[in-house]
């Protein structure tokens, strides 16, 4: 498989837009989509070329990474009038970076084989900060000799990546990454709320678990914004609740619908419900905590 030289990049969001800089902060040629040209107008600056269409961005790239917001949105550019997947190069590669879950990337997988496009499932696992810093998880399912091509590309966004052989096996590790990272979020959520309700300093929740075996950086972390009130997002709430339904689906049965990834479903659905779907997923605070908690 030939050296990949150039990259096309579609969705140019909190995530595609660091990735798209990185690579070509990395010497790759970059060419770049989004469905609001203004917003992928600032990669400019960092020598991303940026196109009108997708099937302007994909011409002559040896791969094209998608990172958008949905299944839907991945279908209706890669294969809706005008698609990119019609305009990408015979044998090039389709990096399917976005969490779209099972279903709809085996329905992916096989609309790239038809076209002729070698198919590399690849969700990462990060948010804003790593993005931009370079320093994302790379979960890669494809061909060897593809996964080789497009190693600079990995290198370039992730301080890891980590390789399976078959399509849909990485979407399944990031399904498990995403149940345990929501999991913990909403627990934080549910456990600052719980300690004011009970009238404890919740920084005291904090400060106890600090250094010991029971922290966790992220807890840290989101635990903070909600305390502070200060939800810039960093990963979307909106997002987090489509990753929760994901899990959800993958979880359940005719049988069961396992009580964890629900309850973490609906949570987040109750904060969407209230109007923070924009905000950070720690967000998911006020769906514990109700509107008339104290804003501090």
């Amino acid at each position: 498989m030939p050296e990949v030289n150039r990259v096309a990049v579609l969705g140019t969001g909190i995530m595609g837009g660091a990735i798209a800089g990185n690579i070509a902060a990395a010497g790759l040629e970059v060419r770049a989509w989004n469905r609001t040209r203004e917003k992928a107008e600032p990669l400019a600056r960092d020598g991303v070329e940026v196109s009108d269409t997708p099937g302007d961005a994909v011409g002559e790239a040896g791969a094209v990474i998608t990172m958008l917001a949905s299944a839907d949105a991945v279908r209706d550019v890669m294969t809706g009038d005008g698609g990119a997947l019609a305009a990408m190069e015979h044998g090039s590669i389709w990096l399917q970076m976005s969490t779209i879950g099972i279903d709809a990337t085996k329905e992916m997988a096989s609309v790239a084989e038809d076209a002729g496009i070698t198919f590399i499932d690849a969700p990462v696992l990060g948010t804003k900060q790593p993005a931009e810093q370079g320093k994302l998880v790379v979960l890669a399912a494809g061909p060897s000799e593809a996964l080789e091509a497009c190693a600079p590309i990995f290198d370039a966004i992730g301080t890891k990546t980590i390789t399976f052989d078959e399509p849909g096996q990485a979407t399944r590790l990031k399904l498990v990454l995403n149940n345990w990272v929501l999991s913990v979020t909403v627990a934080t959520a549910e456990t600052i709320a719980l300690a004011e309700r009970l009238g404890v300093d919740p920084e005291l929740f904090l400060e106890s678990i600090k250094g010991g075996n029971l922290d966790l950086a992220y807890a840290q972390l989101k635990g903070k914004m909600m305390i502070e009130r200060s939800f810039e997002p960093s990963f979307p709430l909106g997002l987090a609740h489509k990753d929760a339904r994901l899990v959800l689906d993958a979880a359940s049965s005719d049988d069961e619908q396992p009580a964890l990834p629900h309850a973490v479903e609906a949570r987040l659905s109750r904060a969407e419900e209230l109007g923070h779907g924009d905000e950070d997923m720690a967000a998911v605070y006020w769906a514990t905590a109700g509107e008339a908690a104290d804003r501090r």
